[in-house]
C-alpha cells in the first residue's frame, strides 16, 4: 500500500491537474467574482480634471486674504465657463471642475459672504492646492489596475468601472458535477429507516462552492453498483466531477474501480490528513476528478482544502491555497499523531477552543465551529496561552 501524501504535496499535485477554464467577455454586472483572464488597463484618466473635495470658494492662493468677488458658480456636472483672475472667486461645490485660474478652494465654514463680497472669516486654506483633487490623482489613462488572475472583488468592479470597462474579460464559470454514492442515503427530509442515512454532502458541498463562480451538476444520489457507477462517470460533461463516499478499499467502495473502467487515470489517494484520509484525485477525460470520503466532516474539510482550491484555479486564480492565521489556545490540546489534523473549534474572547469530540460523522460539532485548529504531524502537547494556526470556517 503506498504512504500517505502530505497534504501540502497533494495540494500541488492536484493543482498541477488542473489548466484554467477558457475565458469569455462579460458585462461588469456578471464579473463579479470571478478571475480576470488579461490585464485591465484604465482607458481614462480619474478624476478627468482638478476637483473640488468640500463645498466653498475656489481661489487663487495668492490673492489670500481676500476680499474676493463672486463671478459666478461651479457644479459637479455643470463647470464654470470663465477664469479666476486676481481678486476673483467661484462659488463651488463637491466634485466640480476648478476654474481655470483658481488653485485653491476655501471651505463654506471659513468664507463671509454678502452679495457677490467675499471675506475670509477663519484661518483660510493653509497652501496652495488645499481642498483640490488633482487631475489624475486615483489613476492615469494607460494605468495598469488589475492583473490577470486577479479576483473581481466589488472594489475592483468599481475600479473597472471608473476606469472606462464597461464589460471585462473573464474565465468562465467551472462546471462541477457533484455525486454522492451508497445504497444507504436517502435525499433529506425523506423517510429514513434503520440502515439508512439523510444523503447531506452534495448540499453542502454546493454551499461550500457558492461564493465561487461555478455552475453545479448535481447527479443525485448514485447506487453501490459498478455498472451504474461506471456508466455515471462515462456520461459526465464537467470539468470537475467531485463524489462523496465509497472512496476507500473496503468490498462496497466501488468508486476508484468505477472510475478506472470509465477511464479515469488515478493520480493519488490516502492523505496524511485527519479527518478525510481515503481522498483520492485524478482525470477522467477532459475533467478532474476527486473522490471525496462519505463521512461528511471528512467531506467539508476536503472541500475546504481540495475542493475549493482547484476551482478557483479552474477559475484562473494564482494564488488558490486557504491560509492559516494564529490564534491563542484557550485550553491545552495533547501531541497529535503522524497526519495533520484539522479540529473542529470556536473563537470565544480571542482565544480557541477545540471541540472534546472530533468524530467525523459528527455534524453537530461542525455546524457550532468558527475555526479548524491546524495541527502539524508529530506536533507536541500545546498549553493554554500557547499560538496555534487556524483556518477560519465562519
Amino acid at each position: 500500500m503506498s504512504p500517505l501524501l502530505p497534504v501540502a504535496e497533494a495540494q500541488s499535485h492536484l493543482l498541477a491537474l488542473a489548466g484554467r477554464v477558457g475565458v469569455e467577455t462579460v458585462p461588469l454586472a456578471d464579473a463579479a467574482g470571478r478571475w480576470t483572464a488579461e490585464p485591465v488597463v484604465a482607458r481614462r484618466t480619474q478624476p478627468s480634471a482638478d476637483l473640488s473635495a468640500m463645498d466653498g470658494y475656489a481661489i487663487r492662493f495668492a490673492d489670500m486674504p481676500g476680499p474676493w468677488t463672486v463671478i459666478g458658480e461651479s457644479a459637479a456636472g455643470r463647470a464654470f465657463a470663465g477664469s479666476v483672475v486676481a481678486g476673483q472667486a467661484v462659488r463651488i461645490f463637491t466634485g466640480a471642475p476648478l476654474p481655470a485660474g483658481a488653485d485653491t478652494v476655501m471651505v463654506q465654514e471659513e468664507a463671509g459672504r454678502e452679495g457677490a463680497r467675499l471675506t475670509l472669516e477663519g484661518e483660510g486654506p493653509p497652501f496652495a492646492g488645499r481642498n483640490v483633487r488633482r487631475r489624475g490623482l486615483d489613476f492615469g489613462e494607460g494605468d495598469p489596475l488589475i492583473a490577470a488572475g486577479e479576483r473581481l472583488t466589488p472594489a475592483r468592479l468599481a475600479l473597472a468601472g471608473a476606469a472606462g470597462h464597461g464589460a471585462l474579460t473573464v474565465h468562465r464559470k467551472v462546471r462541477v458535477a457533484i455525486a454522492a454514492t451508497g445504497d444507504e442515503l436517502v435525499p433529506p427530509g425523506a423517510a429514513v429507516g434503520e440502515a439508512q442515512l439523510p444523503e447531506t454532502n452534495r448540499l453542502m458541498l454546493a454551499a461550500q462552492l457558492a461564493d465561487l463562480p461555478v455552475d453545479i451538476l448535481d447527479l443525485g444520489i448514485l447506487p453501490d453498483s459498478a455498472a451504474a457507477l461506471e456508466s455515471a462517470f462515462r456520461s459526465v460533461d464537467a470539468d470537475l466531477l467531485v463524489t462523496t463516499g465509497g472512496a476507500s478499499v473496503g468490498d462496497h467502495d466501488l468508486v476508484r474501480p468505477a472510475l478506472e473502467a470509465a477511464g479515469a487515470s488515478i493520480d493519488f489517494w490516502r492523505i496524511a490528513l485527519r479527518p478525510g484520509k481515503p481522498m483520492m484525485a485524478g482525470r477522467l477525460g477532459g475533467a478532474v476528478v476527486l473522490g471525496l470520503p462519505g463521512n461528511p466532516v471528512s467531506a467539508f474539510v476536503t472541500t475546504l482544502l481540495f475542493v475549493r482550491p482547484l476551482v478557483a484555479r479552474l477559475a484562473g486564480a494564482t494564488d488558490p491555497l486557504p491560509r492559516t492565521r494564529s490564534a491563542v489556545l484557550g485550553e491545552p490540546l495533547p501531541g497529535n499523531g503522524p497526519r495533520t489534523d484539522y479540529m473542529r473549534a470556536e473563537l470565544r474572547d480571542g482565544q480557541v477552543f477545540a471541540a472534546a469530540l472530533q468524530d467525523s460523522a459528527m455534524l453537530a460539532t461542525l455546524a457550532r465551529a468558527t475555526c479548524l485548529v491546524v495541527r502539524t504531524p508529530g506536533a507536541p502537547a500545546a498549553r493554554t496561552g500557547d499560538s496555534v494556526e487556524i483556518l477560519d470556517i465562519a
